[in-house]
């Protein structure tokens, strides 16, 4: 509760004078839940996800998203009977983290990173991805998928287990995009959470917790993937799939952009529908900036040559494809 303690917790007081904080992080409340449901090793390990806005009294909100005074955030909290169980289940997590990221498109850029574990443990880790809008400074090695954060680069232990120089290694820009800690029985011996052993004695239970804030993530992204046109969203996140534009031409041309924008959402594939009385130029400016994975256009031009024009974000060169080849595309990769 001490503000030398957790320095970004906004509090406030009630009118009785009881002071109220707006959780920064959950370990205790995850904890004292978890005492309801634990009595014996039979009940372990058990496993509590957790999404939730969490408040942080920043001293200066920045970078839009990424770091702001409320936020989004995807908590994983684990509870086992022993050591080796939570170490099982903590590589799990840093494995499907991993494959989390890859398909998030952002998996090259990003790094397991060796950070301090605090008073839980002797390391955690974190998931930083490069980029130079990043707060945070990694080492990198160019012959391992490992990194250190410049927090402990300069103690002994942070090599620990690793057969390589400090000297190789090379300081970049990141941002961690993820976490995960061991925390050992800091919060299950504070809070009584223990369970019965199989000779019947009380043991206090060994736990960890795994974080991804969807809404920094997000921020990230648009970091990393962007270009000088506007955002590239992967498939995979993108709000829609498809940018359907509508350049002003006959009514048959209007009435097929109707019937095709109808025939898409109600086949369930997501689709922003731009039908504004304005110029070509500007309308393909803003598909570029949006990001739509795919842009589909309509007009007078490409109905006379068979169908719609299609592009993707991530292409330059354009194609003229019939309804039916699109549809059969876009269902093809929901």
């Amino acid at each position: 509760w001490s503000d030398e303690k957790m320095d970004v917790w906004f509090k406030t007081e009630l009118k009785n004078g009881t002071e109220v904080g707006l959780a920064a992080t959950h370990e205790e409340p995850l904890t004292r839940i978890m005492k309801d449901h634990v009595r014996s090793y039979r009940d372990l390990p058990r496993y509590a996800f957790q999404f939730q806005t969490k408040f942080r009294n920043e001293t200066r909100a920045k970078s839009g998203v990424m770091r702001g005074r409320e936020f989004l955030m995807k908590d994983l909290y684990s509870f086992s009977a022993d050591e080796a169980s939570h170490q099982e289940f903590y590589d799990r997590v840093a494995a499907a983290y991993k494959r989390i990221f890859d398909a998030l498109g952002i998996g090259a850029k990003t790094h397991m990173v060796r950070a301090s574990g605090g008073s839980f443990a002797k390391f955690s880790h974190e998931f930083q991805m490069i980029c130079d809008a990043g707060e945070d400074t990694i080492y990198t090695h160019p012959d391992s998928p490992f990194a250190i954060n410049e927090e402990i680069i300069n103690e002994a232990e942070a090599f620990e287990g690793m057969d390589l120089k400090k000297s190789d290694f090379k300081a970049e820009k990141a941002i961690e995009v993820g976490n995960i800690f061991s925390l050992g029985t800091r919060f299950s011996e504070a809070l009584e959470l223990t369970f019965l052993n199989k000779e019947g004695k009380p043991q206090p239970v060994i736990m960890g917790s795994y974080g991804i804030g969807p809404s920094r993530l997000m921020g990230a992204i648009v970091e990393a993937l962007s270009d000088e046109k506007g955002i590239i969203w992967p498939e995979e996140i993108a709000p829609f799939k498809i940018h359907l534009v509508e350049v002003s031409g006959s009514e048959d041309t209007h009435a097929f952009a109707e019937n095709l924008y109808k025939t898409l959402t109600a086949s369930g594939i997501e689709t922003l529908y731009d039908d504004r009385d304005t110029r070509a130029g500007e309308k393909f400016a803003d598909s570029d900036l949006i990001g739509i994975p795919l842009r589909v256009v309509v007009s007078d031009k490409t109905i006379a040559a068979g169908g719609v024009e299609i592009k993707k974000r991530t292409e330059e060169t354009t194609k003229i494809i019939s309804e039916k080849e699109l549809l059969s595309a876009t269902h093809t990769t929901s």
